[in-house]
């Protein structure tokens, strides 16, 4: 099986996806980071999976089973909707704690 973090989704709609391989060891994910995981499906094509790091826990995102070689276009629009999601709720949670710091709460 192959496992990697995903850093970075291209704003091309066909473009890159940059990823950073990840050690079998490696076990929690970091907050919004999504871990990405494929190997070769029983019949053909590849078994490909994804997680999202959350506070408290890791969860699958999506699969894709039995995906086809150029996979990386198939799963791009979920990765890049998520990653996009992350960072939207990861500045109103910034934007929030800054408030109630300004308000003294």
């Amino acid at each position: 099986m192959h496992s990697a973090l995903l850093q970075r989704i291209s704003t091309r709609p066909e473009g890159p996806l940059d990823i950073t391989w990840l050690a079998a060891e490696t076990s929690e994910l970091p907050l919004g980071r999504i871990r990405l995981c494929w190997e070769p499906a029983s019949r053909r094509g590849w078994d490909v999976t994804a997680h999202l790091g959350l506070a408290t826990a890791e969860v699958r995102l999506a699969s894709w089973p039995a995906a086809p070689d150029d996979w990386p276009c198939l799963v791009r629009p979920t990765l890049y909707e998520v990653t996009g999601l992350c960072a939207a709720l990861s500045f109103a949670t910034n934007a929030l704690d800054l408030s109630n710091r300004l308000a003294g709460v």
